[in-house]
């Protein structure tokens, strides 16, 4: 009966966590269509007709055909690390807003970066040991995932 419970405790306790998305603006990436980044030569922003709320999380889409395709596979298109700058979640380890306009497509999966004063993250991302990047952001993101910024 003890481990019964246990068991209860536990599946709850990680079940009831919830991923803490980027919404800035109220959608993730800032409201542009995350399927376009893959179908389109750029990005687009998002039409408040075409929405839908995954993980608690809103995103708003160009066109039907790419509601259609985000709820046939939401994974293949939300970005990395919640929609966070991938740069800041590898090098400082942190949760910072983007440009939803600076982005990369690797390996199948959207990483999106932040840009300032001084220039684009997506740039000393993509001149740094990229894969090293990645697997240090991997690695951080599993510590703040859950954890609201």
């Amino acid at each position: 009966m003890r481990i019964i419970i246990v068991f209860l405790l536990v599946t709850t306790a990680v079940f009831s966590q919830q991923i803490d998305y980027n919404t800035k603006k109220g959608f993730v990436a800032e409201g542009f269509d995350v399927v376009s980044y893959f179908t389109q030569k750029s990005p687009v922003e998002g039409k408040n007709k075409f929405q839908v709320t995954f993980e608690n999380a809103k995103f708003k889409f160009a066109s039907q055909e790419n509601l259609k395709l985000f709820n046939a596979n939401p994974k293949k298109y939300i970005p990395q690390y919640g929609g966070y700058c991938a740069y800041a979640m590898a090098v400082k380890k942190t949760k910072m807003n983007i440009d939803a306009e600076q982005y990369e497509i690797r390996d199948g999966k959207l990483y999106l970066f932040y840009s300032s004063w001084f220039g684009s993250k997506l740039k000393d991302w993509q001149e740094g040991e990229t894969k090293k990047l990645q697997s240090k952001a991997d690695i951080n993101w599993l510590d703040l995932k859950y954890q609201k910024n």
